[in-house]
């Protein structure tokens, strides 16, 4: 969350000439509504079987693309091991540091259904880094890790272009 991922992957998909699709955009089309309201009235499980529904479709059905995930869909079911053993997908895990996490996202809880509801920078802290803690494992297995902080959008992009040519 607040990696950068679908600012970054809409700009590398237009450098490389081909589609870009954000995973929760895409979900909410399906859905036809938002993914807040997703969490909220149908829960978080509906929303990750819906979220691993897509994917695979994705996977299976589109090719030359850029897509975004989520930072929970590795996670969850076999997505990890699908997208690893899927033919011509390349995966990448744009690392940020806890603060640089929570500086992005202090302003914009709101619009994060899994963080809107804490209050104060202390237990968006304390949610990021459980978060990066239990994740760790599913995003380490991606086949490029990238640091981001302290780099600017260029300096990430030309990084993900290297490992695309």
């Amino acid at each position: 969350m607040a990696s950068g991922k679908s600012t970054l992957g809409s700009v590398l998909a237009e450098k490389l000439h081909c589609n870009f699709i954000d995973l929760d955009d895409y979900i909410i089309n399906e859905e036809g509504t938002s993914v807040e309201t997703i969490f909220k009235n149908k829960g978080e499980i509906y929303f990750r079987k819906l979220e691993t529904k897509c994917l695979n479709k994705i996977i299976k059905e589109k090719n030359n693309l850029v897509l975004s995930l989520g930072g929970g869909t590795p996670c969850y079911a076999d997505n990890m091991f699908n997208i690893l053993s899927s033919k011509n997908v390349k995966s990448f895990y744009l690392r940020a540091s806890v603060s640089s996490l929570v500086e992005r996202l202090k302003n914009k809880k709101s619009k994060r259904p899994l963080i809107a509801h804490l209050n104060t920078n202390e237990e968006l802290n304390e949610f990021i880094a459980k978060h990066l803690f239990e994740r760790h494992a599913f995003y380490n297995q991606a086949h490029v890790k990238i640091s981001i902080d302290g780099k600017s959008k260029q300096e990430i992009l030309n990084e993900l272009l290297l490992h695309l040519v």
